[in-house]
């Protein structure tokens, strides 16, 4: 672990003296749970590397953290471990297949509610020293809307919603968008649909959502794409291996790799806060 951390305080060290990277925040969320959203923010993460993007994981799930066994690496810290001051961010990013950089939730998100000034400083202090260590950071949040989902839809960049065309997926999710509206953040929210039999009902479902939140919420919810329904995915939970490691040419692994490639299309017109945003809207929603 220690040549791991001193392995990324390297690669640091040395894009130092480069153009210092605009570091973007990405929420990444549901309605309700079973949705497959952990999976598409890990293969989602996989694909924006597979593109020549560095991206870190970050599992905000703050009741069923699993983004270390999906990914078959069990994790020697986790946030937690941060929070306590018992270690720094470099030592609890942990390495996943193909070099993807997570970090463990545990149960350290239920302790943010309660920070003192001095660990919310703290914490901030080493979040901030990620700024131009990646290119993305993917929150991987717990499903609905609790109070530490609200805040890092709050603090990111955008926030892209996971749903399936069950309708209680449908309904769960269009509450969360309303709720978040609501609370008067303004966040830019794009939509993927899982597990769909066919493009027609991935598009069925994504008109009748825009047209809702257009309607009722003034709000326009641009879609990035389509999941089909594929049992590999099942298989690859079992083999604790992400789907876009153990089955490459799968029918999901390729509606990830299309989301992808549309996301990167739209990014670079996208304002961004950066690092140095979300550190000052995190002190705000924390304090």
């Amino acid at each position: 672990m220690n040549d791991q951390a001193e392995a990324l305080r390297h690669l640091v060290h040395t894009k130092s003296s480069e153009t210092v990277k605009t570091t973007r925040i990405i929420t990444i969320t549901s309605g309700k749970g079973g949705v497959g959203k952990s999976n598409f923010s890990l293969n989602f993460a996989m694909a924006l590397q597979k593109r020549g993007y560095s991206v870190l994981v970050f599992d905000a799930d703050i009741s069923f953290a699993n983004i270390d066994v999906l990914l078959g690496t069990p994790a020697q810290y986790n946030l937690i471990h941060l929070l306590k001051g018992e270690k720094t961010i470099w030592e609890i990013i942990q390495i996943g297949p193909n070099g993807l950089q997570f970090i463990a939730g545990g149960s350290g998100f239920k302790d943010l509610v309660r920070l003192s000034e001095e660990q919310l400083e703290y914490f901030a202090l080493q979040i901030g020293k990620l700024n131009g260590h990646v290119d993305f950071i993917l929150f991987d949040t717990g499903a609905g809307l609790s109070k530490e989902t609200a805040r890092f839809i709050a603090v990111a960049d955008e926030t892209i919603v996971v749903t399936t065309p069950e309708p209680t997926s449908i309904t769960d999710a269009y509450a969360l968008i309303k709720m978040v509206k609501l609370m008067g953040h303004q966040i830019p929210f794009r939509l993927v649909v899982n597990r769909v039999m066919d493009d027609r009902e991935g598009k069925q479902t994504a008109d009748n959502m825009r047209q809702v939140a257009q309607q009722y919420l003034g709000l326009d919810l641009p879609v990035l794409g389509f999941i089909p329904d594929d049992s590999n995915v099942t298989r690859a939970v079992k083999r604790q291996t992400p789907l876009s490691v153990a089955f490459p040419d799968s029918a999901a692994t390729r509606g990830i790799d299309r989301i992808a490639a549309s996301f990167l299309l739209e990014h670079t017109s996208q304002p961004t806060r950066g690092l140095a945003g979300f550190l000052n809207r995190m002190k705000k929603l924390w304090s």
